[in-house]
């Protein structure tokens, strides 16, 4: 389903893997999974994880009503809920540590992004 592409430090299976795990995380614990996923090193320390079409069709309504800060209020709550989930998973397939996790949404388009800045 995901793109990645083979970067210094991380091979493609590893980027690979880092990919679906940000997926299965999305389809646990959001429902459903994004309709598209990349992930891919930038330089030797920051990983990105981007996913699209994120939202329910819960969130999806109430951006419709223009309740865009709810949604994105709620969705920011729940990463730092999950923080350590995403970092255990990143850290256990990369085998580098992650020293800072950073988490956003944006609406229009629909996009979550994941970045983890890796120990170097």
């Amino acid at each position: 389903m995901g793109e990645h592409t083979e970067s210094p430090g991380l091979d493609d299976a590893t980027l690979a893997a880092v990919n679906e795990a940000m997926i299965g995380l999305h389809q646990r614990y959001h429902g459903r999974e994004p309709v598209s996923a990349r992930t891919q090193l930038l330089g030797d320390d920051l990983l990105a994880c981007m996913l699209g079409d994120v939202y329910t069709d819960v969130e999806k309504t109430m951006i419709e009503l223009q309740r865009q800060a709810i949604v994105h209020e709620t969705r920011s709550a729940f990463q730092q809920a999950m923080e350590q989930r995403f970092i255990a998973a990143v850290e256990g397939i990369t085998h580098r540590k992650v020293v800072k996790f950073i988490s956003t949404t944006h609406v229009g388009p629909d996009i979550e992004l994941e970045l983890f800045v890796l120990e170097t």
